[in-house]
């Protein structure tokens, strides 16, 4: 059974969200309730969700939670090059935020060893990683839980951060898109984002290189919002030019 375009990004939600409701999507996607049961229906019988009255929620998701791993791990040693480069760029007596995600979480384990310095996160997952090191201070903001990034999202989670400051927001991304723009699957995690750019002296956007040209279901805005992208050496020439073009002032390292 192939998936549509609609069932694409409501799989996707899922996976981000650990799991969605009928009315909400139909909502979202502006079709009827019974189209996207449909839709579950569809998704159910690939073994990729599992229904529950009203909605459904992302097959294995008990596990998730227990193991501690968040969901995407795909293109790990791209994402370990990125956490090297990135813990390079942290001094201590640094004040940064971690953002959830799969490449801020080999950061976390980078930094395990650092004696004084203060991590801004709103990851159940980097918080387990590095609340074991007594050199480390450690924020987490309150927020809506998602089991598959393990982390902390919505309006709480943004005023959380408001009145605090960093001087350096290592910030994730699920795709840059054709248009230059950061996508996410969720739009909880949108005002999140924004709030922790806004506290943010730097903003270093890390994303392996398979990231570029995929877009999500909800759009932040566009490159410029970021100072400098950490990527792959498997970036094409073609990609930094585009991305070049979009934020003259941006470093790609």
């Amino acid at each position: 059974m192939a998936l549509n375009q609609r069932r694409i990004k409501i799989l996707e939600m899922i996976k981000e969200d650990g799991h969605a409701k009928v009315q909400t999507l139909s909502q979202i996607f502006g079709v009827s309730e019974v189209t996207i049961r449909q839709d579950l229906e569809a998704l159910e019988k690939m073994d990729l969700v599992q229904r529950e009255h009203g909605g459904a929620f992302l097959k294995d998701f008990g596990n998730i939670v227990r193991t501690g791993k968040v969901f995407n791990q795909t293109h790990l040693q791209e994402k370990q090059e990125i956490a090297k480069k990135a813990t390079s760029l942290i001094n201590e007596g640094d004040v940064i935020i971690l953002d959830s995600g799969s490449t801020t979480t080999e950061v976390a384990k980078l930094l395990v060893g650092y004696n004084e310095l203060t991590v801004i996160t709103n990851a159940i997952n980097i918080a387990s990683i590095l609340g074991e090191n007594p050199g480390i201070t450690l924020i987490v903001t309150g927020g809506e839980f998602k089991a598959p990034t393990l982390s902390l999202t919505g309006d709480i989670a943004a005023n959380t951060l408001k009145g605090l400051h960093a001087a350096k927001l290592f910030l994730a991304t699920a795709g840059i898109s054709s248009t230059m723009n950061l996508t996410y699957p969720s739009l909880s995690d949108l005002v999140v984002k924004k709030t922790m750019i806004d506290i943010s002296d730097k903003v270093y956007l890390v994303a392996d290189s398979h990231k570029v040209g995929v877009s999500a279901f909800a759009t932040l805005g566009p490159i410029t919002m970021v100072d400098c992208l950490i990527t792959d050496k498997f970036i094409t020439e073609e990609d930094i030019a585009q991305i070049m073009e979009a934020n003259p002032k941006i470093e790609i390292i």
